[in-house]
């Protein structure tokens, strides 16, 4: 819930799905108007993961410094509300001073959670989550979806039979409470937000562009060295594919390779289609979101359209 008061300071939310060039647009800002970017995306609090995440280079870094970028290891976990707690500590220090707070990033749930609280939920039990993924090996994910359509059929309708780390949350916590997750859904205490929120997204025209961008971009991560890059992650860190941090795109597609499962033509087009599957997630919730103004993604001058919407929005 927020509080939408001119009164408040502002926050503003830059969101879009992968390739849509959230990253140029907040650089370009931050150069502009006096606002710190907070990443919110779940791949980028990960260290060593630059390549598959699109991470900011260093350049760009000491141009445009991220908070809640490079904060885990890829063996750690982050969730919803570690973000949300985060990023309030942070939005309180930004605006203390004088500076407007500019979150960017894809991962809407994060954004979600900031907007709307988070739902009463309990936390991860890693003895239920190994024993969840000893099943699944064994008998596959469909397996373990058909039977969380017995256990929680509401949650199960809304999850692919090969969606797992969302499957395993789901059986997880009808385990620790005897309840489906659809039932405990909703019953969080909403918590308003104490700031002037301006919700901006960048969407596309022309949604064959962006999956082009998205395959050029998937291109030029195996160019850069992707799995080199897995690779090295794995012998630096006792890595299993189960972990959140392995399961983004790209990385567990670059992991299936590693493991002999497949060739480098069909990770190509599995990473190519995860990503595209992953955007149109992404623009599942943003249609879902009230209050948004839009952006054309493909316009040829986005961050100057941006930042003329905001300066007629922000106090001078």
């Amino acid at each position: 819930m927020t509080i939408q008061h001119p009164k408040l300071p502002p926050a503003i939310f830059l969101m879009g799905p992968t390739a849509s060039g959230k990253t140029g647009v907040a650089v370009e800002l931050v150069q502009r108007l006096p606002c710190e970017i907070i990443s919110v995306d779940s791949a980028l609090v990960y260290r060593g993961m630059d390549i598959g995440t699109a991470k900011p280079d260093t350049a760009t870094l000491a141009l445009a410094p991220h908070h809640l970028i490079d904060i885990l290891d890829p063996t750690q976990s982050y969730s919803a509300a570690q973000f949300r707690a985060d990023a309030l500590r942070l939005m309180a220090e930004i605006t203390a001073r004088g500076n407007i707070p500019l979150l960017a990033g894809g991962t809407m749930l994060y954004f979600k959670a900031l907007r709307q609280g988070l739902d009463v939920l309990p936390p991860a039990d890693p003895t239920i989550r190994a024993a969840i993924d000893a099943i699944a090996l064994e008998s596959g994910w469909p397996a373990l979806h058909a039977e969380l359509a017995r256990l929680d059929p509401v949650t199960s309708a809304r999850l692919n039979p090969a969606d797992s780390q969302r499957i395993q949350r789901a059986l997880e916590i009808c385990q620790i409470t005897g309840r489906p997750m659809s039932e405990l859904l909703g019953q969080g205490a909403a918590m308003e937000l104490p700031y002037r929120v301006i919700a901006l997204a960048l969407q596309p025209s022309d949604r064959a562009v962006l999956h082009e961008r998205i395959a050029q971009r998937f291109d030029v991560m195996l160019a850069q060295g992707l799995i080199e890059e897995v690779e090295r992650l794995r012998r630096n860190f006792a890595l299993e594919p189960s972990m959140p941090s392995m399961r983004c795109v790209g990385y567990r597609q670059a992991w299936q390779y590693l493991d002999g499962e497949f060739g480098l033509a069909e990770l190509r087009e599995k990473g190519i289609a995860a990503t595209r599957q992953l955007a149109k997630r992404q623009l599942t919730w943003l249609r879902g979101m009230e209050g948004v103004v839009e952006f054309d993604c493909l316009e040829p001058n986005l961050p100057a359209a941006v930042f003329d919407w905001l300066s007629a929005k922000l106090p001078t």
